[in-house]
């Protein structure tokens, strides 16, 4: 059975091509366009890990990230951010809201996939 992984971002083209990354390497994905979004997927859906953006309209992937965090049936899903910040003040301002992993856009396939499999272990 394969995992079941969230990817959210809100610009089309990087949510298509995170998800074909993932699919290719037999993940089952759900899709969403922001963190509000996502919080109602995570709900019906029960993803093992979700892959998201940082900066979004509504809300982005620090504050869906700190939601899950608090919620007990959602602390323990695994996180990686994918964003284009790179510093290593947000890396660590990533880490305390409990995001496991984090891949600097434009990132590989490879790139991606050795972060979730790390965030996922």
């Amino acid at each position: 059975m394969s995992s079941k992984i969230l990817v959210v971002d809100d610009l089309q083209s990087e949510l298509d091509l995170i998800s074909q990354y993932l699919t290719e390497e037999g993940y089952t994905i759900v899709t969403a366009t922001n963190g509000a979004e996502a919080l109602e997927k995570v709900s019906q859906n029960k993803p093992d890990a979700i892959v998201t953006d940082w900066m979004m309209p509504e809300m982005g992937g620090l504050d869906l990230a700190r939601k899950l965090r608090k919620n007990p049936e959602t602390a323990d899903i695994p996180v990686v951010a994918c964003t284009a910040k790179s510093r290593d003040v947000d890396r660590m301002w990533a880490a305390k809201q409990g995001i496991e992993a984090y891949v600097t856009k434009p990132c590989t396939k490879q790139d991606l996939v050795s972060a979730l499999r790390a965030a996922m272990k």
